[in-house]
């Protein structure tokens, strides 16, 4: 098995003082197998430095740029035990939803799906926001199905939220958060392949109540780059601040 972690850029847009602080974005990547199929499991956290940090939402998931697959949107594998899959792996049919991924052992390592902390099972929390039904443009639209599809929309807008914040499932160091980590998002995909770059923005506080929400906006790698990759992505960038 291999695994690797990647860390990622990010910008701080502070609403009000506090004392909650965003590090980073980071993703790991894990090598598993089911039977003939060869798979890479993305996972995605975002990082802090406070006791309490808790995120409230997340939302404008986008693709960027740089992805060695013919389509971005598409390729997510699901295993879900929802009506749409039925705990059959595929790239056509499941949904983002953390509280249908099923089994710890026979769905979730195989599975896709989005989430403000917690563990993907049925009290899971998270919700999709009303961003997955409308915007995009042909088979990667939004509609009435919201989250319940197995691509992700065009839209640049894709948000989800802790639909019952009380229960601190977003909140580092409440498991299976780590002190520093609260995982966002799983992302499965064939073995080398590459998404490319995305962007993503959370909401946050430093979990004390009545304290104002934050918002950090950075980017993360959906897989490992090839070098080729990383350096056009790093060469863009220094352009891009040449120009400014």
């Amino acid at each position: 098995m291999l695994r690797c972690l990647i860390a990622s850029g990010a910008s701080l847009g502070v609403a009000a003082s506090s004392s909650a602080a965003f590090v980073s974005f980071v993703t790991t990547v894990t090598q598993v197998n089911l039977g003939q199929f060869q798979l890479d499991r993305i996972q995605l956290f975002a990082r802090f430095n406070g006791g309490s940090d808790t995120v409230l939402n997340a939302f404008s998931l986008g693709y960027v740029s740089g992805s060695l697959v013919p389509d971005p949107f598409s390729g997510f594998y699901h295993r879900d035990n929802s009506d749409y899959n039925g705990g059959i792996l595929s790239q056509q049919y499941g949904t983002w939803a953390p509280a249908l991924t099923g089994s710890a052992t026979a769905n979730r390592p195989y599975d896709s799906f989005l989430t403000i902390g917690g563990t993907a099972t049925a009290t899971n929390t998270s919700s999709a926001d009303p961003s997955w039904n409308s915007g995009g443009s042909g088979s990667h639209a939004g509609g009435a199905a919201g989250w319940n599809r197995a691509d992700l929309l065009n839209n640049g807008t894709m948000g989800w939220f802790n639909s019952s914040p009380p229960n601190l499932q977003g909140r580092v160091g409440v498991a299976p958060n780590t002190l520093t980590d609260v995982l966002l998002g799983q992302f499965v995909l064939d073995r080398g392949a590459y998404g490319g770059l995305w962007t993503i923005t959370i909401g946050f506080n430093d979990g004390i109540p009545g304290s104002y929400a934050q918002f950090a906006t950075g980017t993360f790698h959906m897989g490992v780059p090839a070098p080729g990759a990383v350096a056009l992505l790093g060469l863009a960038g220094l352009a891009r601040r040449r120009r400014r």
